[in-house]
């Protein structure tokens, strides 16, 4: 039996349509897979609310998924929200909203689930084995970190430190200065002291990055070599050397907003985030002495199509 799936990932900075249909093989085609830079936390993430602009885009943004939903004739749509709408206060108000507007039923998953979905698209993507890795998922609300292995997970958390609180929180100048750096990472060694202890328990060997500053971490680091396979072919799995990582974080470090949109490979609506996403994952590297990162393109959206395969 084939069966047309419609999967949305509502971030608090990018929200994701995934249009799929599945054959009875478990074979997959893609129609639609879309990201956009809706910047559901801008301007009242760190108030605890959706702000009345953040809350019309999403809702028009919403509405052209809902068009491009029924052109496909989908038969089941699954929508998630996480750290932006669990968190703000009119959250319910908003799911309301958008299913009055759009027919759309969305499920706000908590950290702990929506850590969860993301280790099963992660581990769809084919880049974990038998050694235990960490997987960290910087979203603009939370960062999703799970210490894992092919077969199972031993640890999970989500924490609220997501790459626009940490902007809202941290970066007041641009190009970032180096106090603002220690602050962040002062600031991540005592928010994330659980992690620490679980880091020490399990001794992750790899650093595997889900989400999209890894993505264009990866893009820029293709681009810098000349290699412009990646643009057209989006693999589920990458590596990116350590070094290679560190050569593009120092231009992140002191690079303005209009040099770092010149980067080959950046998006403009990563361009100051990415900035700050980027001294986490320098903070994880260096206090947990990983030396190699690989990166997944599927995180939570594909979770949830594993694990509707999985019932299928």
């Amino acid at each position: 039996m084939t069966e047309r799936l419609a999967l949305i990932d509502m971030g608090t900075n990018t929200f994701h349509l995934l249009i799929t249909e599945v054959d009875e093989k478990g074979q997959r085609t893609d129609f639609v897979k879309t990201k956009l830079p809706v910047r559901l936390g801008q301007g009242g993430i760190s108030k605890g609310a959706i702000a009345p602009e953040a809350y019309e885009r999403a809702l028009k943004t919403l509405k052209d998924f809902r068009r491009q939903i029924d052109e496909y004739d989908v038969e089941t749509v699954r929508a998630m929200a996480t750290s932006m709408v669990r968190n703000a206060s009119n959250g319910e108000d908003f799911i309301k909203d958008i299913y009055k507007q759009t027919d759309i039923q969305v499920e706000i998953i908590d950290g702990d689930r929506e850590a969860e979905l993301i280790y099963y698209g992660v581990r769809s993507a084919g880049v974990l084995d038998q050694q235990t890795s960490l997987i960290m998922d910087i979203g603009g609300g939370s960062v999703e970190f799970i210490l894992c292995n092919n077969r199972e997970i031993f640890w999970k958390r989500s924490f609220e430190v997501g790459a626009q609180r940490l902007m809202d929180r941290f970066f007041s100048t641009d190009p970032i200065p180096d106090a603002e750096v220690s602050a962040e990472k002062s600031f991540l060694a005592e928010q994330l002291q659980p992690l620490t202890e679980a880091v020490e328990r399990y001794k992750p060997v790899r650093l595997i990055g889900a989400s999209g500053t890894f993505d264009t971490l990866c893009d820029i680091d293709a681009l810098s070599r000349g290699d412009n396979s990646r643009q057209l072919s989006q693999p589920a799995a990458s590596a990116l050397e350590v070094a290679d990582y560190y050569k593009i974080h120092q231009e992140l470090l002191h690079k303005t907003h209009d040099e770092r949109l010149a980067i080959p490979g950046m998006l403009e609506m990563r361009v100051d985030m990415i900035v700050l996403a980027s001294i986490l994952v320098d903070f994880v590297l260096d206090t947990y002495q990983l030396q190699e990162i690989r990166v997944s393109a599927y995180a939570l959206k594909e979770g949830v199509l594993a694990q509707a395969l999985e019932k299928m």
